[in-house]
């Protein structure tokens, strides 16, 4: 997902700070804690699948696709909506530092559960993943930007550094994992997530002191009496998990993975249009405002729609490529996660060409709405299932096909990606309501929370013993998202006018996709 950051609060840094390629030393810290945390999930991310439906004589769970997916999808889903508590405990009780550092934790935790060769603990593993996740993500984003003064002009440059080290980190995660998970034992792919995220904890503790204070303390911290009261009911909410986590191990509670992935999808989704209609019919907003809203609305349905489909990456892309690829180059078979290097390389490779592309458009005074480029990001990402439905069909007469298809699948992927993201986080930032931004930010990441659990819903109808229907499903996925951008894009006509503003987006840097 791309990071949705608020730059906030007290300056940590001034010009004179340059000890890391210009830019302040406590970015170093930050860079490589990012890198291996991002080589952690992303690694860990790439064999959740592949693990989950191995046969049991593959040391697998031998789960079905439907359940594995769904899954999948509520655990990338719920990595994204436990950044929201995850933000809020860094602003009112722990501070940004100390809720990096403890989310680090967490995450290295889950990591070795995962790796401990016992099925019974894989969801307390899953569990404490996303939970660290939340709390690590969105707070060492918005420690990126604290390390800079309002003025200061390298701001941009430190951000792109920051994405460039999420992306290395992700290059190791699938390589690193991928192989170990593929070609010596799962766990051991967990295992070395777990040795990754360790690596950056102590990195980041021994060099914690070039943060300086940079929310050391939190921003808008609780009376002692509230802090009570809000650990308590965190601590509730800890037992209440652990209490049913324990019963449906036990067996006394059953949990159907797919009813509670849909019924998951449809409490955020309701969660979004209700916060989204507070804000618009109870947030006392100036005509101007409701119609910025209304342009804004235009986006979350994009960025949706995006990562349903884009986070069939993680799915059914991956197990396509474990099962219809021909992966042998010579004697070596290439690990089916190894595909998942081709979107964090080619982000590399692109965004400098799309950072040129956005400022030359602006110099010509060619300046579409947000609504219309998050669309054509979307039809584009949408057109690399056309290419899996011709793929799919070769599958389908039982043939191993090339693996250019899915790397063609990955590049249009890619350029969505970087048509929509950047953009959408700009909309974001521009298009609310002031006093409403960081609150807008936080109901705009619902967006990613409900496309990762639709893709896994989505995924769940790859049927390997049904692989006539397999290119049916790359069909509809674009068809679907295709029909959806070319309405937006209608729509967005008009809505650059509801826009009222310059809608030149801020230089596209390389992102970390959800």
């Amino acid at each position: 997902m791309t990071d949705a950051t608020s730059a906030a609060a007290t300056p940590a840094s001034n010009l004179s700070d340059s000890g890391f390629f210009g830019h302040p030393k406590g970015l170093s810290t930050l860079f490589f804690t990012e890198m291996w945390e991002r080589m952690s999930y992303y690694g860990m991310r790439a064999l959740l699948v592949l693990f989950m439906t191995a046969s049991l004589q593959q040391e697998g769970l031998a789960f079905t696709v439907a359940t594995a997916t769904a899954i999948y999808g509520l655990y990338t889903g719920s990595v994204y909506f436990l950044g929201l508590p995850g933000g809020w405990i860094a602003d009112r009780l722990l501070g940004g530092q100390r809720t990096v550092f403890w989310g680090g934790v967490i995450i290295m935790c889950g990591h070795i559960v995962l790796a401990i060769p016992n099925s019974s603990t894989f969801f307390i593993g899953l569990i404490l993943v996303a939970s660290g996740t939340g709390l690590l993500k969105p707070n060492i984003s918005a420690l990126v930007g604290q390390l800079y003064s309002e003025d200061d002009v390298r701001r941009d440059g430190g951000y792109a550094l920051y994405y460039m080290g999420i992306n290395i980190g992700s290059v190791l995660g699938y390589t690193i994992c991928g192989y170990f998970g593929e070609n010596v034992g799962w766990h051991w792919g967990f295992g070395a997530a777990a040795v990754g995220m360790a690596i950056g904890l102590i990195q980041y503790r021994r060099t914690i002191d070039n943060l300086g204070g940079a929310s050391l303390e939190p921003e808008e911290p609780l009376s002692p009496a509230g802090a009570r009261k809000a650990w308590t009911g965190i601590w509730a909410v800890v037992a209440l998990v652990a209490v049913v986590t324990w019963l449906s191990l036990s067996g006394t509670i059953a949990i159907n993975a797919v009813a509670l992935a849909q019924y998951t999808a449809i409490v955020f989704t309701l969660i979004f249009f209700a916060y989204y209609g507070f804000i618009y019919f109870l947030g006392n907003l100036t005509d101007v405002e409701k119609r910025r809203l209304w342009a804004l609305f235009l986006v979350c349905v994009a960025s949706a729609c995006f990562w349903s489909g884009f986070e069939q990456a993680g799915s059914s892309l991956n197990l396509f490529g474990r099962d219809y690829t021909d992966r042998l180059i010579g004697s070596f078979e290439l690990p089916a996660s190894w595909f998942q290097n081709v979107n964090p390389m080619f982000i590399v490779i692109l965004s400098p060409f799309f950072a040129a592309l956005w400022i030359n458009l602006g110099k010509r005074m060619v300046s579409p709405s947000y609504g219309m480029k998050c669309a054509v990001g979307l039809i584009i990402m949408a057109s690399g299932f056309i290419i899996m439905f011709f793929a799919a069909q070769y599958a389908a007469q039982g043939l191993k096909v090339a693996p250019y298809w899915l790397i063609t699948t990955y590049f249009l992927h890619t350029v969505g990606e970087l048509c929509l993201s950047p953009v959408a986080l700009s909309a974001v930032s521009k298009l609310s309501p002031k006093r409403f931004a960081g609150q807008m930010m936080g109901v705009f990441v619902l967006t990613y929370s409900i496309g990762n659990i639709i893709s896994g819903l989505l995924a769940g109808n790859f049927d390997p013993n049904n692989v006539e229907e397999l290119p049916n499903l790359y069909l509809q996925i674009s068809l679907f998202s295709i029909g959806i951008g070319i309405i937006i894009a209608l729509i967005s006509l008009k809505a650059k006018k509801w826009e009222g503003l310059d809608t030149r987006p801020a230089v596209a840097v390389a992102t970390d996709t959800p």
